[in-house]
């Protein structure tokens, strides 16, 4: 699922907020630490949509189709998906 920029701006900003009046950091640029956070967010949902996509090639290869939504298909994109996840230290 792919999230708009104001999404993950939103997330980011709640992220720092809640780091912030748990104490837990002390920001000294506060700017950065969000534009930190958006890009983080921003790698993950890469590597995510690239996974999805990934693992969705390697069933369309299959011999044989695999309707999507059989229980074949999701225990196989279960599968390649988390492979493909392993591959990127997810």
């Amino acid at each position: 699922m792919r999230l708009s920029e104001d999404r993950i701006s939103h997330i980011s900003h709640l992220i720092v907020d809640r780091i912030w009046k748990d104490d837990l950091v002390d920001f000294v640029d506060e700017n950065l630490v969000l534009r930190e956070v958006k890009d983080v967010i921003t790698k993950y949902l890469r590597i995510e949509e690239e996974a999805d996509e990934s693992a969705r090639k390697k069933i369309r290869s299959q011999s044989r189709y695999i309707p999507e939504g059989s229980r074949e298909w999701e225990v196989l994109y279960a599968k390649y998906y988390q492979e493909e996840l392993d591959k990127k230290k997810f």
